[in-house]
């Protein structure tokens, strides 16, 4: 006989176990599925339960989510979600203490309470604070950002056992991050120290530590050879290591100090004026040629310095037609820039203490052969080309037209160092920069206050000029008395006479008869560049259908080019 009662107790014990083992099995797959999220999952939810229930409430419910964040991270739990609010705002690089305290439904004051927490956060590189006269932001790196997408978990970046060049990358971006305000000076400076410990395999490391300078020189001579190395920057002034100080005192005590020459850089020959045979300046800095020899051979650093140059057997000769003035002016320039006339006349002015660059301004109108006849002087001195485009030394971005202008003079200083004939600097519409320079206050705007930074630099980049500057203009009654001065060498292009338009006819239009020469030549007064525009319409009117050439469709084209909306050309006779 069955007892009921043991019998029904027995199977609510099955029950229970049955359902025991099945709440077991559902939270082990639900923890399962939680540790198979990934770390932007659970800071997704953090950011989620933080926003709705306020800080003290998410640091109660969101443990699962904490605790996988905070072992891939190794950060604490406050951090955690101090961190996740951040993440939430990464496409802001101005991220304010007062849009946490909000989203955490707290006081602004509570969070400066955990500064110490963020402070931590930004020693491991997870986020970036930028303090300045402005206050106090933060923003998250990009390299954050991609490693956590791509990786599920971030990994600080080890910088030991770099290459030369991997090292000057971290020497750049660590400057760079002192310069937007993100690091202190101090953070700086010790950051650069444990940089160059941990790559003590490269000869850089080794000479600059044996130097045994002081912590703030060592910063110093590590930041003029970041300007030399990754910028090719031989021209330093002070507003390019201002960025290192904390006060100004600080800074002009050291600017004092170099101009001076009582700096110990100056002393131990580490850091040289510019132009330092006495004609330059003593506020115009560059790392010394003996620091560049023991410090930099490893950059291979003139291997590099040719790029970018047009090469004199690229050039296609072209016979150019002046008139008698223009003509005399071109061929002294052409025997002057002769490699062997060159290197003589540059030493004999060198040892007279005179200026050994030659600075030359073409100027004239439209079509009147400036840019070609610079191209033809390359051609027969054999010199190649380093050209200027002005348009894309011109940045949105204030100070950046200032660096890029630098970048070219000492890119072009490099070029001549590593070449056997000096190449020839060609700066191409040049009215842009050598303008009359304004007389600003404090309250001009920053764009005309930084033109008329461009200016002194190009002034002083002329000044101390070693090789050979070629700028042309279309405008010179604009120009700037000081930029007049700097020019040894200016030819003004005029139209070409009679006898020149003759030539230039007969050279594009072979097949035109003499008389067909002339009298064009007489109806209409045009540059070189108009007349070249008409031959090449009629070589196209040739082509596609066919014509011959006729004097009629010749003064047709004429007419066109002079009554286009973009001449002013006088017609002489008819």
């Amino acid at each position: 006989m069955i007892d009921i009662r043991n019998y029904n107790k027995n199977m609510k014990a099955n029950i229970s176990a049955v359902k025991a083992r099945k709440n077991r099995l559902k939270l082990k797959a639900g923890n399962c599925a939680v540790k198979e999220a990934g770390i932007l999952d659970h800071i997704e939810k953090i950011v989620e339960i933080s926003n709705e229930h306020g800080l003290d409430e998410c640091l109660k419910k969101g443990k699962e989510h904490f605790n996988y964040v905070t072992e891939k991270l190794d950060i604490s739990p406050l951090q955690a979600v101090l961190f996740s609010q951040f993440l939430e705002r990464s496409n802001d690089y101005n991220i304010q203490i007062s849009e946490i305290a909000e989203a955490l439904k707290c006081s602004t004051v509570r969070i400066i309470k955990y500064m110490n927490e963020c402070e931590d956060l930004e020693r491991k590189k997870l986020i970036r604070c930028s303090r300045n006269s402005n206050g106090v932001s933060y923003r998250i790196p990009r390299e954050v950002r991609e490693s956590l997408r791509k990786n599920n978990y971030y990994m600080l970046e080890k910088n030991n056992n770099l290459t030369i060049t991997k090292l000057f990358y971290y020497i750049d971006k660590l400057f760079d991050e002192r310069d937007n305000d993100e690091l202190t000076y101090d953070t700086l400076k010790l950051e650069l120290l444990d940089l160059i410990n941990q790559n003590m395999h490269l000869l850089f490391c080794q000479i600059i530590k044996s130097y045994n300078l002081r912590d703030d020189n060592f910063v110093l001579l590590l930041c003029f050879c970041h300007l030399f190395g990754n910028n090719r920057d031989d021209n330093i002034m002070k507003h390019d290591i201002k960025f290192l100080y904390d006060n100004s005192f600080e800074f002009y005590d050291v600017k004092a100090e170099l101009e001076n020459g009582d700096h110990v850089l100056i002393k131990n020959n580490f850091v040289d004026y510019v132009n330092s045979d006495g004609l330059g300046k003593t506020d115009v800095w560059k790392l010394s040629d003996k620091a560049k020899k023991e410090l930099l051979p490893e950059l291979n650093i003139q291997n590099n310095s040719k790029k970018d140059l047009i090469q004199f057997e690229s050039i296609k000769p072209k016979k150019l037609y002046y008139n008698t003035e223009q003509t005399k002016d071109i061929n002294k320039l052409i025997s002057l820039l002769h490699a062997d006339n060159f290197c003589d006349i540059q030493n004999r002015l060198d040892n007279k203490g005179l200026r050994k660059g030659f600075a030359c301004l073409f100027s004239g109108g439209p079509g009147t052969g400036k840019t070609e006849t610079a191209y033809q002087i390359a051609k027969k001195t054999k010199r190649n080309i380093m050209m200027v485009d002005i348009s894309q030394t011109k940045s949105m971005w204030f100070g950046e037209s200032e660096k890029k202008i630098k970048e070219v003079f000492n890119n072009y200083k490099a070029a001549v160092e590593s070449s056997n004939v000096t190449p020839i600097l060609l700066i191409n519409e040049a009215d842009a920069i050598i303008g009359k320079r304004g007389e600003f206050s404090s309250s001009s705007r920053a764009v005309d206050q930084t033109s008329n930074t461009i200016q002194n630099i190009i002034l002083q980049e002329i000044e101390n000029l070693s090789g050979i500057l070629i700028a042309t203009t279309n405008l010179t009654q604009n120009m700037d008395k000081a930029f007049e001065r700097r020019f040894l060498y200016k030819i003004n292009f005029e139209k070409p006479g009679i006898e020149s338009r003759i030539g230039i006819w007969n050279s594009l239009l072979p097949e035109l008869n003499e008389n067909g020469a002339v009298e064009l030549a007489k109806r209409f007064e045009m540059s070189g560049g108009q007349i070249e525009n008409i031959a090449r319409k009629i070589e196209v009117d040739s082509i596609l259908n066919g014509n011959n050439l006729s004097i009629d469709a010749l003064t047709k084209y004429c007419k066109d080019e002079m009554h286009s909306g973009f001449n002013t050309i006088k017609q002489i006779g008819f």
